[in-house]
């Protein structure tokens, strides 16, 4: 007999129920989404859909990619996280904590698809302004000095965010410390390169880097005597998108000079 449960319907075997579960929890995360493109092509466009028979199977595709992915944070991703920050906390060694981390934070970005699109748009454009030569290899060039830029410094805001947890610095005086940072460097940095940097911060937290990087933060704030979870465990990912902003305009800095305010 078929039995009712919260996620949907289930059919008596436990991985019956889970995979059910899990599908029903991915249909419900993405639902908004296509409520909003269904009202508006139909209400305010009012126009058909192009090619239903496509968009349903990649609707579909959509839900079981993300119940899959979901699945895979939770069986993998988060507790291989939690488990070596543990397992570097009793190893007590700093000095390999702190390589981990920056590598961590370093691999998972350089190869972040939202960087590697943003980096190469951005060596598009600044060679189509004359900021950089046209030339494949130099426009090739300058997108991976921003990758390599960016990566370097999500590593080095993992690094910090690790010091962080140890000595138990208020997260706060970090973000508003470097958003003051952030916001003088506009002032000196190359008008082309501000916004490239701002949006540099907001590529790097990838499907990868968010869930490693917060399961080693509160894993490791867990296995520290006097650290709260809640407190300590969270704030990684904020210095992780802080970081490249700051980076990226010291890159522009020293790539095209300083800009003095005032002065054309």
């Amino acid at each position: 007999m078929p039995e009712s449960s919260a996620h949907g319907i289930s059919f008596g075997h436990p991985l019956i129920r889970k995979f059910l579960g899990s599908l029903w929890a991915a249909v419900r995360d993405l639902l908004p989404i296509f409520i909003v493109i269904v009202v508006f092509q139909a209400v305010v466009l009012r126009q058909p859909f192009p090619h239903v028979a496509e968009v349903l199977v990649g609707a579909l595709f959509v839900v079981v990619g993300l119940m899959f992915f979901v699945q895979g944070l939770e069986m993998g991703l988060f507790p291989i996280g939690e488990a070596m920050a543990h397992a570097f906390a009793r190893k007590g060694s700093l000095a390999w904590l702190l390589a981990f981390g920056f590598l961590l934070g370093f691999s998972t970005t350089i190869a972040e698809p939202a960087l590697i699109a943003i980096a190469a748009e951005a060596a598009q454009v600044a060679a189509d302004a004359n900021f950089i030569s046209s030339d494949s290899a130099v426009r090739s060039s300058y997108a991976f000095q921003l990758r390599m830029t960016v990566a370097f410094s999500v590593g080095l805001a993992i690094v910090l965010g690790i010091f962080r947890i140890l000595r138990g610095w208020p997260v706060q005086i970090l973000i508003i410390g470097g958003y003051a940072i952030a916001t003088f460097m506009t002032f000196f940095a190359p008008d082309m390169i501000v916004g490239i940097a701002f949006d540099s911060g907001g590529v790097t937290t990838s499907t990868v880097t968010v869930p490693l990087v917060t399961a080693l933060g509160v894993g490791l704030a867990t296995s520290i005597r006097g650290r709260n979870p809640l407190i300590d465990g969270f704030g990684l990912i904020a210095l992780a998108s802080l970081m490249p902003m700051i980076f990226v305009m010291l890159l522009g800095i020293v790539r095209f000079g300083l800009q003095i305010p005032g002065v054309g």
